[in-house]
């Protein structure tokens, strides 16, 4: 019995790995027709990005904060205390500032998405758009699916920007690490094309993921309130996986 359910497990995760990958296709397919609705595209970065900016901003400067406090205790003991802020900076343009930013998002953003098209199927919002000729991919999910792609860079490029700043209160202003040892060490060690530009790939990927995960939980998800609840809460443990998981992949062929 738990050998079968095991089984019908598995295959049900592959089968939603196909319809999500088959949404995705149809999402492209979509996209061209998407830009007679400009506006709503619009509205949908404000959304999903400006309205984001509070929590990327508030933890950005605290994750910075507290990384130049650990590694400058770290780097003390063996004497190199001066390179704190380049570390720091390595760690955020590679890694932490796309992954966490992207887990971030899948917390605000992604089940607000999750939530706000899981009610239009649940009270036949999507339905009726279908019998009026308005092709819902276009207007209600592709907007949302472009707006995940162009605000996720942004928004790592100020969560980068806010904990650089973090360490820097701690390392120069609390610490006494000399400022200029402290942006000098930074430029000349990290590289524009291999570090910020490697970086800035992977918030594009992690932004249409997060979006693409979102937006189907909520596309198929079954119209009761229930199946909306579970929907938003299996986004957020699917966008996390895939990220943490993605990262990998684009780390290995990235370097």
């Amino acid at each position: 019995m738990s050998t079968a359910r095991t089984s019908s497990r598995f295959t049900d995760a592959l089968a939603q790995i196909g319809a999500c990958g088959i949404f995705l296709f149809r999402i492209f397919a979509a996209v061209p027709r998407s830009l007679r609705y400009f506006k709503e595209t619009i509205r949908q970065i404000w959304f999903v990005g400006a309205m984001s900016l509070t929590i990327i901003m508030t933890c950005g400067l605290f994750i910075g904060a507290v990384l130049g406090l650990q590694l400058y205790d770290v780097l003390s003991r063996f004497g190199s205390a001066a390179m704190s802020g380049t570390v720091v900076a390595l760690a955020l343009y590679r890694e932490l500032g796309p992954v966490v930013t992207a887990l971030l998002f899948a917390g605000r953003a992604g089940t607000s998405i999750t939530a706000e098209v899981g009610l239009m199927r649940a009270t036949d919002q999507i339905a009726a758009m279908e019998m009026m000729a308005v092709d819902p991919l276009a207007y209600v999910v592709a907007p949302r699916f472009l707006a995940g792609i162009v605000a996720m860079p942004a928004l790592v490029c100020i969560f980068n920007a806010l904990a650089i700043l973090g360490a820097h209160v701690v390392c120069v202003s609390w610490l006494g690490l000399d400022n200029g040892t402290f942006w000098s060490n930074m430029t000349a060690s990290v590289d524009v094309w291999t570090d910020v530009i490697n970086g800035v790939w992977k918030s594009v990927a992690f932004g249409a993921v997060c979006t693409l995960i979102a937006s189907f939980q909520g596309y198929t998800t079954a119209p009761t309130s229930e199946g909306v609840a579970y929907a938003t809460t299996r986004t957020v443990v699917f966008s996390s996986i895939a990220t943490l998981a993605l990262d990998f992949v684009m780390t290995a062929f990235l370097m």
